[in-house]
């Protein structure tokens, strides 16, 4: 059981703040520990899990590391460029402490392009600014403390308790859900009258989700439950959950005690992307300032009943976000994706019925508990439901998180992060960073799909062929409907954007972050990786371009069919998109090689 083990993340969490790196001997030491049942840790399953994340240092780094954060937006903003000059800079200084790599998306899109010196993460720099930083850093050895968002909190309709005039006066919908009768179906129910769904990508009813877990104690007679908030937010684009957390700590914290009084289950974690540095440190104060006003941990407001929390922090990984995978690393395995059945109701943490939802979706909780299920949902326009929070990034004006009614515009929303950068058209956005591809500022409207008599009246009394995507609903049902995946991070794209580019960036993402488990993923990946750069050389005949169109279409198929897990299922999107809706981009690069002597024309 838990509580007996030595927890192996811990430990090594330990090591390495103590040391930079895991050294032999320790994790020697720590081989010969025993924990409460006299049972030692093997050093293989030391070694297993040191591997496999990238927080994790095996041998010591004689020097001070510069990455710069080369997905998405960044790319898009010229981190290439950016880790270019700082190569070149470090070349010219001849300075043998410090090396320069990229590094997987960081989590401050609306910074782009964000670097991190060793732990130290900076954004929303220019070229020079980052130059002269790298240089202090390289002539003083000693590097600034990591920058920090300086913006007022703001004025959410989600917090309940904004309004309040003291912090002690949080958590009252725990205090009122423990001074009712009712066995928490009351609860379950005002979400279902929400309509409040996984704000995550899935999209899945909350109280869906919370009764799966009720039952399934019930059934299996099962008295051990868990509830875990996933907050690794590691999505290119996405970082909506990074100010939540920030800002309204209370409100997750608060939405993760219900969850766990309504489900009866024994502790909530909070599981943090370990480079939320700031972040994690707000919530564990928060923590601490629910048990001292008696929210959580044992007794909850003298009622008897005990639920703590605490905060776990990831060792890092795309992966982890994915929620079988998360619940793996929180194991102290290697955080592969499990097989399903059974589902994470069931057979969770420790194999226990688990409730696993995203940051958003647990904050939304106590407004809901405090003013009904019809409040929320009367939130929604143009016929949707509720209210949400986007994170919006690249060629927009005011990049950043933003709380709306679901069923705002996307040209709404754009309105309000102060238009596309420079008053240019849209090109393309990616609706679920780039899981969901790239969809084009005039999408197809697919069969099934109705036009609006508004469309069909806008173009001249003939239904159209195409909508403008300016025009969508916020809805993950409308976009959905129009085979678009809509998360919670979009990445706008202006004129003039080399969509084959940015295709080959979110490719190599997923290729970074496949985790090896399946063969699919971890082959395909690779040779999605393959055909992009081989389209990028500029040396591709008509011919092969249509070879590498079947080829990407091909592996888009088998990687949905046979993949263990959603990045495996996603991993073809951006180029399988790009062939569907940006061809003319593609068709540059094919005349190039037509000009190098092909005797093939463009289409």
């Amino acid at each position: 059981m838990e509580p007996n083990r030595i927890h192996i993340q811990h430990e090594l969490n330990k090591i390495q703040h103590r040391h930079g790196f895991l050294p032999e001997s320790e994790l020697k030491a720590l081989v010969a520990r025993e924990d409460a049942k006299g049972v030692r840790i093997p050093l293989h399953r030391l070694h297993e899990v040191a591997s496999f994340f990238p927080h994790y240092r095996l041998t010591q780094h004689e020097g001070i590391e510069v990455k710069v954060c080369r997905d998405m937006s960044c790319h898009l903003m010229g981190s290439a460029e950016c880790k270019d000059r700082l190569e070149r800079l470090v070349k010219s200084i001849a300075s043998p402490r410090i090396t320069v790599d990229g590094v997987s998306c960081l989590g401050q899109c609306d910074g782009a392009p964000a670097i991190v010196i060793d732990d130290h993460i900076f954004f929303g720099k220019l070229n020079e600014e980052y130059e002269a930083l790298v240089l202090a850093v390289a002539k003083s050895g000693v590097i600034p403390p990591s920058q920090r968002s300086s913006s007022p909190p703001p004025r959410w309709e989600i917090d309940c308790y904004r309004d309040e005039t003291s912090d002690d006066l949080r958590y009252s919908a725990v205090r009122a859900f423990l001074a009712s009768p009712a066995d928490g179906l009351g609860l379950i129910n005002s979400l279902e009258v929400a309509n409040l769904r996984g704000m995550g990508g899935a999209g899945q009813a909350a109280s869906e989700k919370w009764r799966d877990v009720v039952s399934a104690g019930q059934r299996e007679g099962i008295e051990e439950k868990y509830v875990v908030c996933n907050a690794d937010e590691s999505e290119p684009g996405t970082f909506k959950d990074r100010e939540l957390l920030l800002h309204t700590p209370h409100l997750v914290i608060e939405g993760v005690i219900l969850a766990g009084l309504v489900t009866k289950a024994k502790k909530g974690y909070i599981y943090i992307r370990h480079e939320y540095q700031d972040q994690i440190s707000a919530v564990e104060r928060e923590i601490m300032n629910a048990v001292r006003l008696g929210a959580c941990g044992s007794n909850i407001f003298g009622s008897g009943r005990s639920f703590p929390v605490e905060v776990y922090i990831s060792p890092g990984g795309y992966i982890c976000g994915e929620q079988s995978a998360l619940i793996e690393a929180m194991e102290d395995k290697r955080a592969e994706p499990r097989n399903k059945p059974p589902e994470l109701a069931t057979n969770g943490l420790w194999d226990k019925p688990t409730l696993l939802s995203n940051v958003e979706t647990f904050a939304w909780v106590p407004a809901i508990a405090r003013r009904g299920g019809e409040w929320y949902r009367d939130q929604g326009v143009n016929g949707s439901k509720g209210m949400r929070f986007f994170s919006i990034s690249g060629h927009v004006e005011s990049p950043g998180v933003y709380e709306v009614p679901i069923g705002l515009t996307l040209g709404e929303l754009i309105a309000r992060a102060g238009g596309i950068t420079g008053g240019k058209s849209l090109k393309a956005v990616a609706a679920s960073g780039p899981s969901g591809g790239f969809a084009p500022a005039q999408i197809p409207i697919p069969k099934g799909v109705n036009p609006t008599q508004a469309m069909v009246d806008a173009n001249r009394g003939s239904p159209p062929t195409h909508r403008d995507l300016l025009s969508m609903e916020l809805d993950i049902d409308v976009f959905r409907a129009y085979g678009v995946m809509l998360g919670g991070g979009l990445v706008v794209y202006a004129e003039g954007v080399d969509m084959v580019s940015q295709a080959l960036c979110c490719t190599s993402f997923f290729r970074n972050e496949s985790c090896g488990k399946c063969v699919p993923c971890r082959q395909g990946s690779q040779q999605l990786v393959v055909l992009g750069t081989e389209i990028a050389t500029g040396d591709v005949s008509i011919t092969r371009m249509s070879e590498i169109q079947n080829w990407v279409d091909e592996l888009r198929f088998t990687l949905q069919q046979t993949s263990i897990c959603g990045l495996g299922v996603v991993a073809a999107e951006p180029l399988a998109t790009t062939f569907q809706f940006f061809r003319e981009d593609l068709d540059l690069y094919a005349r190039v090689a037509d000009r190098n002597g092909s005797q093939e024309q463009p289409r």
